[in-house]
């Protein structure tokens, strides 16, 4: 009796680890494989972001302020200086300054059997452009066209479309307006995001340069906008 009383106490200790192996397999620890360097670069993009909107809100309330202070017709020049100044971050005019010319092209340009062609993927365009942005880019364009918050950039029959219109294969330029060229050069020449592009087969050369973009050409649909009651307006 008592062999049949350890042999079944080995069984049934034998039957929770093995319970217990088969619950950890099919729920394994997740565990943040990053390293240090690239928490700290994500913690230091969120920290950018969060600064930008700090500045757009510090800037729209003190617009608020001088509207409500102001005469009338002071009201109506602020308001279309307004509207000017929104049109230009919209994207919706022409913009020159100093910045940086991108030129994006293929590393083997062609072989025996012929030229190499390697196409911009969308993911990885909508990649570099949020990475410009990260650091310091205030204005793009890539091959004339203005890239904005809502610029779609999409894949239709293997080619890549920014704003509906199809984008070359490379080598293609994309230009670039920051307020430091300098700073944002930095941060890109070292972004991990050259080596996905390698991988396509594409190397990324930057140059200084003083860049004019286009504006923003394609029409948008404001038929959801809807006027806004004016009663309680200004009211603090």
């Amino acid at each position: 009796m008592p062999r049949k009383i350890t042999v079944a106490s080995i069984g049934l200790i034998a039957g929770f680890m093995l319970a217990i192996l088969i619950q950890t397999k099919q729920n394994p620890e997740i565990r943040d494989t990053r390293d240090l360097w690239e928490i700290r670069s994500e913690l230091r993009k969120q920290q950018m972001v969060q600064n930008e909107l700090y500045g757009e809100i510090t800037e729209a309330e003190q617009i608020i302020r001088s509207y409500q202070s102001e005469s009338n017709a002071t009201k109506l020049q602020t308001l279309q200086e307004s509207v000017e100044l929104l049109k230009e971050k919209a994207g919706m005019t022409e913009v020159e300054g100093e910045g940086l010319v991108i030129t994006i092209e293929p590393i083997f340009k062609g072989t025996e059997m012929g030229p190499v062609y390697t196409d911009i993927q969308p993911s990885l365009l909508t990649r570099f452009i949020n990475e410009l942005y990260t650091y310091g880019a205030t204005d793009i364009a890539v091959e004339n066209e203005r890239v904005i918050q809502i610029s779609p950039i999409r894949q239709v029959n293997d080619y890549t479309y920014v704003n509906g219109r199809r984008i070359s294969s490379p080598p293609i330029q994309i230009k670039v307006l920051a307020e430091d060229p300098e700073r944002l050069l930095n941060y890109m020449e070292i972004s991990p995001l050259l080596d996905y592009f390698a991988v396509e087969n594409l190397n990324i050369s930057f140059e200084f340069s003083i860049v004019n973009l286009p504006e923003f050409h394609v029409p948008m649909d404001l038929h959801w906008l809807q006027p806004v009651d004016d009663e309680g307006v200004g009211e603090s």
